[in-house]
Order: C-alpha cells, then structure tokens, then sequence
C-alpha cells in the first residue's frame, strides 16, 4: 500500500476520539429527514483533491449531515455549495456543485482537508481532539510537496497552520504572531527544508457567515484570485510576506 493509502486507511480507521465516534455514529444512525434513505458514512473523513495541488484548504471539520453523510469534504452541504462554486469560478473545480462521491466533481491543482476529521458536537472540538486529529494533517502536508499557497478557511484552521509551522520551523513564523482576518497573509515553513508557503485566510463559508453578509461570493472570489496571483509569476509572494 502507497502512503497515501496507509493514510486513508489510518484517518478512516481512527478511533482516538471516542465522543467524536459516538457523536457521528448516531448522527448516521438517526439521520436528517431529508436524507432518510440514505446510507450516511459515519467516519472520520480523508482529504479530497489533487495530490500534486499547489493548492491547499484547510476547513474546521466534516458537518454532521454534509461530509459525515458523503463521505467527502465540503461535500453534501451549503458550505460545500459556496466554496465549490468558488473553486469552479476560479478554474479549481471541475463543477460548482458537490453533491456526493459518485457526482464526478474533480479537482485541478487543489487539495480540501480539515483540522479534525470527525463531526463534533455544535461544530466544537475540544483542543484534545484536535491535537489527536494533527498527525494526519501532519502527514498530508509531508505528501502534499508541490503546495504553495494554503487558504485557512476561518480562524481554527489558521491556527492550525500556524501551529504546524511552529513546529517544523519556529524561525518561519512572523513576530508578533499573525492574526486571522479575511484576506490576512503571511508567509511560513510547513515542511523541513522546503520553501516558504503563503498563508492566505478567508471566512468560513458557513451559513452563519453567508446568510449574514459577512462573507460574500465577491469576497470568496477575490481570496481566490489572489491564490491565483500567488502561485503565478507574482513577486509579491516573496517580496511582500506579510500583508494585513
């Protein structure tokens, strides 16, 4: 088995958090009424995408009737409905829409995983949990060696990032430590030896973000199209690492 088999098998497998299992297991069992006669997954989620991306997204974790149903991330849900809309706008995603695994939406020079892997109660892991969930984060990072942009889709992913950063490179991370907002940048080490990646935040596309206008289809837009930027010929990837 290749490594990103062992990976899958490890993240799908997992049974570290046992609230976090118990939680998803009933919410399969139980279901939503308009899912009913569906079979819900029920387990920890993998990351989707492009395994040579230059592009990665981190979110908070799998939504209890969204990917905790599908079986993917981003998938099955009003989250999933704006941000692949996004990415098929900005020529990430083959298809604006992300219904389930069958539906033939693939990804080009992206990759989409979470901080944690599992559906939790009203959406909150506890810090435990979260600390069990970063190996696989970890080892996705380790195999992900062509990204070069990762857009931390709300503050827990950012600080996600920024804790991996301080681990493999303490030096790479700005002083004072960045701050989330939307648009925030800041340049950084993910992996030991390689270059320095561009941190890009944006709101998560939650319903409570996107029904109250805080987030914004222009404004999702305009993340992408400095990710766009960035992985181009852009000097500002270098020559501008840190921009509120």
């Amino acid at each position: 088995m290749d490594p990103w088999g062992r990976l899958h098998r490890d993240i799908v497998g997992c049974a570290r958090c046992p609230r976090l299992r118990s939680h998803c297991e009933q919410i399969a069992r139980v279901k939503r009424r308009a899912f009913l006669n569906q079979d819900y997954w029920g387990k920890p989620v993998p990351g989707f995408g492009d395994r040579r991306a230059r592009v990665l997204l981190v979110g908070l974790a799998p939504a209890a009737h969204g990917a905790n149903r599908t079986g993917r991330m981003f998938t099955g849900d009003d989250s999933g409905n704006w941000l692949y809309a996004a990415l098929h706008r900005a020529g990430f995603a083959s298809q604006p829409t992300s219904t389930g695994e069958e539906d033939g939406l693939t990804l080009s020079d992206a990759f989409i995983t979470a901080s944690a892997r599992c559906a939790p109660p009203d959406n909150k892991p506890t810090p435990d949990e979260m600390e069990r969930c970063a190996p696989f984060f970890d080892r996705e990072v380790e195999l992900l060696e062509g990204v070069r942009v990762v857009v931390a889709l709300g503050g827990i992913a950012w600080g996600t990032i920024l804790k991996r950063a301080s681990h493999v490179d303490p030096a790479s991370v700005p002083r004072p430590r960045p701050a989330f907002a939307h648009g925030a940048e800041c340049a950084l080490t993910l992996r030991q030896g390689a270059a320095q990646i561009a941190l890009v935040g944006s709101y998560h596309p939650s319903r409570q973000n996107t029904n109250t206008g805080r987030l914004t289809r222009p404004m999702l837009d305009a993340v992408f199209t400095r990710v766009r930027e960035l992985i181009g010929d852009s000097p500002l990837f270098l020559t501008n690492p840190s921009r509120p």
